[in-house]
């Protein structure tokens, strides 16, 4: 077994790297521990001046991981994708045991934005470096970072706003602003790269086999700036979108995600994976957008 999150110090900056490549980097409770103890390292750290957040071999993240839940053949043994307390051991309905307790759902899925919100409250800047896919929950961890750098043929949406979730992070609006977030969250459209940098998603676009080295060399400037200063100037601008209301629009978000996970037409959603398989359903969600499921 490897390590689901890798980190490295070096050339004045911590690089973490979400380590499930086999799982296109699927977010399961250890990914998302193993993430926020990494940005508490390079918090702690004097060697550290910023932060680079990737995924192994070519994808960011496929999101949460859905699978172990719902019976596919390609999860891991004993995988928790994240700790959701439904007996599906995910987002998944509770019918065999009884009523949804939605106050039990929202601590346990708040529990992830706190380690999510991490990469927020960092004195250090964090950059996020978007490859491949990074859908649903990736969105809620990625979002969190200062600066994001994408590859040209990467994509980014929350297609869980299609059935099944709702962000609990929220950054769209604060990232995007409302005709762009309604654009997209309504209706869960996948973001390409050219797309994400027109409406100021993304800070920079770089081809494939340049990104990495694009982002350390932004990352590694940030050593000839005083540490006190960085935090200062991002604690200053954190709490502008602090004050408009961010940490109230988190937790509507996550508890409105569990409300979304157990209507009846998510029911009959997810009962629909032991009939025709999970990649299947996707698919089907997906085919009038022409998207996720029917690009993967």
């Amino acid at each position: 077994m490897t390590d689901p999150v890798l980190y490295e110090e070096r050339d004045d900056i911590a690089i973490i790297t979400l380590n499930r490549p086999h799982k296109k980097n699927a977010l399961n409770n250890a990914v998302i521990q193993g993430v926020a103890d990494s940005i508490d390292a390079a918090t702690k750290s004097s060697d550290v001046a910023a932060v680079v957040l990737r995924g192994a071999e070519g994808t960011l993240t496929a999101g949460y991981d859905l699978t172990a839940s719902f019976g596919d053949s390609d999860s891991e043994a004993g995988d928790d994708p994240a700790g959701w307390p439904t007996p599906y051991g995910a987002k998944g309905p509770e019918r065999r045991d009884g009523a949804w307790d939605p106050v039990r759902d929202y601590q346990f899925m708040n529990n992830n934005v706190r380690r999510f919100m991490k990469i927020w409250e960092c004195p250090k800047p964090v950059l996020g470096e978007i490859t491949g896919w990074a859908v649903g929950g990736a969105t809620d961890l990625v979002l969190c970072c200062d600066l994001l750098f994408m590859a040209s043929d990467a994509h980014i949406g929350y297609a869980p706003s299609r059935i099944f979730g709702t962000p609990t992070t929220m950054m769209w609006v604060y990232r995007l602003g409302l005709e762009h977030a309604k654009q997209f969250l309504l209706t869960g459209r996948a973001i390409d790269a050219e797309t994400a940098h027109r409406i100021g998603l993304v800070s920079q676009v770089f081809e494939p086999g340049e990104i990495a080295a694009a982002i350390e060399a932004e990352a590694q400037r940030f050593k000839h700036i005083p540490a006190n200063q960085l935090a200062l100037n991002k604690m200053l601008i954190n709490q502008a979108f602090e004050n408009m209301g961010l940490r109230t629009t988190q937790m509507m978000g996550t508890f409105f995600d569990g409300v979304t996970r157990h209507t009846e037409e998510a029911y009959q959603w997810t009962e629909a994976f032991g009939d025709k398989g999970f990649r299947q359903v996707i698919a089907e969600r997906d085919e009038p957008w022409g998207d996720y499921g029917q690009r993967q």
